[in-house]
């Protein structure tokens, strides 16, 4: 009982020095953080055997880092388990408490539905009932989330099973619905396809990411765009060789620009690559490449128990190797700021 009364009341220090809420924060940086989307193939699966959410100690380790925002992917098919059905109490219960934890380690947490446009493996693409259905369940979400200096609403990972010429209109309609519902946090809306950086130019169909959300429009300008970038040969994040750092230099001036013309704001999502001599200076590089205010931040891809041997992953506690990334993304991360009162104690690992 000592121990465990030490430990709460550690994390209560800890919480104490936290830092503000998510919409006093100019910038937004941090990870990933895996496991609770794991096993798409089993859905909605078995909590602890198919997926997992992170621990009280995974996510103090990563406020020791001086991490501000964790983006967690989670699946639609686990929170709504019926197409505008009511949201799963156990499933809602673990976000919950993750996101109370980690605010109280004072660290925002950005909901990911992490489904591709896919529901139960039907995919969006000229589904009038399940884009209904992807509004319904983020209007369901947002009033069990209003906090706005908690939670960050990131609509759908990567929507490829979506014609751009619909996710841009679907997207932009579920935004509306939101502030209609007076839904206040941040929303975060990424590009069409797979929300590269470098193809945000080109045209699928006779659409691009850039024609497609030029005027995307929030009224209370709290909307963020999501793009992704990985740094292969192919852009694609499976392989570990990496592109030279000077590869990515025109592709994030002419986005920034894009970024400031339209009046958006932009969110690298994702990005991870192996701790190898040339891939690390790469990365560097492109995190030197977000410097102007239209970068409201990032996440790197990932950190999460079960990720074994992944070259991309980031150690997630201060016993087992310490990758070679994090003192990289260190420099470019948020300082903490300082919060305004006291929260309460956090509570125990999710159930």
């Amino acid at each position: 009982m000592k121990t465990l009364s030490l430990i709460f009341f550690t994390l209560f220090l800890a919480s104490m020095q936290a830092q503000a809420g998510c919409l006093d924060l100019p910038r937004l940086t941090g990870v990933n953080v895996a496991g609770a989307e794991s096993n798409s193939g089993v859905l909605p699966g078995e909590f602890g055997k198919n997926y997992i959410y992170p621990t009280t100690a995974e996510l103090n380790f990563l406020a020791s880092q001086n991490v501000t925002v964790i983006r967690l992917p989670i699946r639609w098919e686990r929170v709504q388990t019926a197409l505008n059905g009511p949201l799963n109490p156990l499933e809602i219960r673990r976000l919950q408490e993750t996101i109370h934890t980690a605010n109280n380690l004072g660290m925002c947490v950005m909901i990911d539905i992490h489904n591709y446009a896919k529901y139960f493996g039907v995919a969006l693409n000229g589904n009038a009932a399940l884009q209904n259905g992807f509004v319904d369940v983020w209007l369901k979400l947002a009033a069990e989330f209003s906090n706005a200096d908690t939670t960050i609403l990131d609509l759908m990972n990567e929507p490829n099973y979506i014609p751009l010429a619909e996710w841009g209109p679907l997207a932009k309609r579920t935004v509306s619905e939101l502030r209609k519902a007076k839904a206040k946090n941040i929303i975060v809306v990424s590009g069409g396809k797979w929300s590269g950086i470098h193809d945000w130019f080109s045209l699928s169909g006779e659409v691009s990411n850039a024609t497609a959300f030029a005027d995307l429009r929030d009224p209370l300008n709290r909307t963020i765009i999501q793009v992704h970038q990985y740094v292969d040969e192919y852009y694609s994040g499976t392989t570990t060789l990496c592109k030279s750092p000077d590869k990515f230099d025109a592709m994030f001036s002419k986005i920034t620009q894009w970024a400031k013309d339209n009046q958006q704001q932009l969110f690298l999502g994702e990005f991870g690559m192996p701790a190898t001599t040339e891939c690390l200076a790469t990365l560097e590089k492109m995190l030197s490449l977000m410097g102007d205010p239209v970068w409201r931040g990032f996440t790197y891809w990932a950190v999460g128990r079960w990720w074994n041997n992944y070259p991309f992953a980031l150690n997630l506690t201060s016993t087992a190797p310490v990758a070679p990334q994090w003192a990289i993304l260190k420099k470019y991360f948020q300082k903490p700021l300082v919060r305004k009162s006291a929260p309460k104690p956090p509570v125990v690992d999710p159930i």
